[in-house]
């Protein structure tokens, strides 16, 4: 994902904008891995192979986001570690 695109995404939930980024994985202007978190509603979204995971809570996969948050606690920010939603560690 282009760090560009952060200046025109919005939550899919509350709309609220901006957005924080967090980066795992990044090369100059592209992020590899990571999360987007609203800070608003406190919902995080992942970043996976540079594609930007933004789904409704009713069409995201519990499973996926579990493994990502486990795979990546290390390098994400509590809020989204132990407090995020829809689901947390």
């Amino acid at each position: 994902m282009k760090k560009k695109l952060m200046e025109i995404l919005a939550c899919p939930i509350d709309k609220f904008y901006p957005l924080e980024i967090f980066e795992i994985t990044a090369k100059d202007e592209i992020v590899s891995e990571g999360a987007i978190f609203c800070p608003k509603c406190s919902r995080y979204y992942p970043i996976v192979e540079e594609i930007p995971i933004m789904l409704p809570d009713e069409l995201r996969d519990k499973n996926q986001d579990i493994e990502f948050l486990k795979k990546y606690k290390s390098n994400l920010p509590d809020k989204i570690v132990t407090s995020g939603v829809p689901w947390h560690l």
